[in-house]
């Protein structure tokens, strides 16, 4: 599979040959819906929490006698039928993280990178690098590689301070990661994706022999 790299400025400098196995394979839309889910899922705090009819201050005291009344029976003003008191079944603190072995993030991020590709969505950078950490730098490089305006994903070998500090007043819109730290929910969040060429090993060496490449 052959994919054209760009300079920064937009030049399309050859024609690079891309792993298919990576970026070609068969896309399992089932297994990129359920890591979708489970991403969602485990970005959720679960701090939610309601009180019950033990835990309403106040209440203590009957509110009327049992008997002789005409009214009904009621032993405590928190109960879950008065207002102010309890819920009943109300939501409380829990996890809502689901676990995925890495074979299942393994194939999820290579059908979403296949997805990507097929759709003409993935795009091969000779370097994403700025020599000055200002915002302006790096608009010029997503302009010239005609981002601008696109929710765009752009994956990095190593995430350069200069980088890091340009990019971070535009993370809304364009989105900078490392290799190491791609994972399928990341792709499929964004309509392009840039990759710089100095990526590309570290993500083969990920997706297809279980590595993880320590920091240069």
């Amino acid at each position: 599979m052959k994919a054209p790299l760009y300079s920064k400025d937009g030049h399309k400098k050859k024609e690079i040959v891309l792993n298919p196995k990576i970026y070609a394979a068969r896309v399992n839309v089932r297994l990129l819906e359920l890591v979708r889910n489970a991403y969602s899922a485990n970005l959720r705090h679960g701090t939610a929490d309601t009180k019950t009819r033990k835990e309403v201050r106040g209440g203590g005291k009957k509110p009327w006698k049992q008997k002789g009344t005409g009214r009904a029976r009621h032993g405590s003003s928190r109960s879950p039928i008065w207002v102010g008191g309890g819920i009943t079944f109300g939501p409380h603190p829990r996890s809502y993280y689901v676990n995925l072995s890495k074979s299942m993030r393994r194939q999820a991020l290579i059908s979403a990178l296949s997805l990507r590709g097929a759709e003409k969505k993935l795009t091969v950078v000779e370097d994403l690098k700025v020599e000055n950490p200002k915002t302006k730098e790096w608009v010029q490089i997503l302009n010239a590689l005609h981002v601008k305006g696109k929710k765009a994903l752009c994956v990095v070998k190593e995430m350069a301070p200069s980088l890091k500090r340009a990019s971070s007043n535009m993370s809304r819109m364009v989105t900078v990661t490392t290799a190491r730290d791609l994972n399928a929910y990341h792709v499929l969040l964004r309509d392009r994706i840039l990759l710089e060429e100095e990526a590309l090993p570290v993500i083969e060496a990920r997706v297809l022999e279980g590595k993880e490449t320590p920091a240069s």
